[in-house]
């Protein structure tokens, strides 16, 4: 707990039984909540975040990360949560900045913290794919350019979310894709969330999750799509339903696949 906020670790897992008791074994006393939410994992990602005394939630089959992220947030929000922490479970992100991310949302300075693996110029340092990193910093300098923005970059999985973040968007109308991730900081721009950022080294190797180049390629169409939506909704050129204040909320429906829970209950 920071401030008399209450807050949770998020972590979309698939096939990371690897790494883990590694991450969780480095998260903050601060954690209140860590919540797992396997997305049918071929390993034995689940029978493990059990072991670890997290509240673990299974989906019934494999519906892909911007789906498992919709789980995780519910399923936070009705714990309790007042600051959610996205982590991904394969170690790639220090776990240990966890309280520095959730600091910045119970300051109230802002609403949603990314954490940067530019800011500190070591993302090449640290084994980030030449490719991945070339086509990072020219989405990143495109969506800058539309949204009006200067963040570092929009592509990172370890974000901090207030609690009105996560009621307010309409996080059901996104992708079940990779592109999630993208839609949902561009909503957060468009909604007027403030948006922080902190540096945050990240380590690439084997047993790390890392989606090939063709779903980076399809990702990056995302990514362009997404924004030119933006701008269209911003310009009154057209309507979509991510950019929607009415559009489907966590709180306010159940997502169109339920999960399948199988609980240990919250570790305080």
């Amino acid at each position: 707990m920071i401030n008399g906020r209450r807050v949770a670790v998020v972590l979309p897992a698939y096939n990371a039984a690897g790494t883990l008791a590694q991450t969780i074994g480095q998260l903050p006393d601060c954690v209140d909540l860590r919540i797992l939410v396997d997305d049918f994992s071929a390993d034995q990602t689940a029978a493990l975040a059990r072991e670890l005394g997290l509240q673990t939630y299974v989906h019934d089959s494999n519906y892909g990360y911007g789906r498992n992220q919709m789980t995780c947030y519910r399923e936070a929000l009705d714990a309790g949560a007042d600051i959610v922490v996205m982590l991904h479970p394969d170690y790639q992100y220090d776990p240990r900045l966890v309280t520095a991310m959730a600091s910045m949302v119970a300051s109230d300075v802002y609403d949603v913290v990314i954490a940067s693996r530019i800011l500190g110029g070591t993302a090449l340092a640290g084994g980030m794919p030449r490719y991945k990193y070339v086509a990072n910093r020219a989405l990143t300098a495109f969506q800058n350019l539309v949204l009006g923005a200067k963040l570092s970059e929009y592509h990172t999985g370890y974000r901090a979310f207030s609690r009105p973040v996560l009621e307010t968007l309409p996080l059901l109308e996104n992708s079940r894709d990779f592109v999630f991730d993208n839609q949902m900081l561009a909503q957060c721009h468009y909604f007027g969330f403030r948006i922080g950022e902190i540096s945050c080294p990240t380590r690439y190797f084997p047993e790390a999750s890392s989606i090939s180049f063709r779903r980076s390629v399809r990702y990056g169409f995302g990514v362009v799509r997404t924004t030119c939506q933006y701008y269209c909704q911003k310009h009154g050129l057209g309507r979509f339903p991510i950019f929607d204040r009415a559009g489907r909320k966590l709180r306010e429906a159940e997502p169109p696949v339920a999960a399948a829970p199988q609980h240990t209950g919250a570790v305080a």
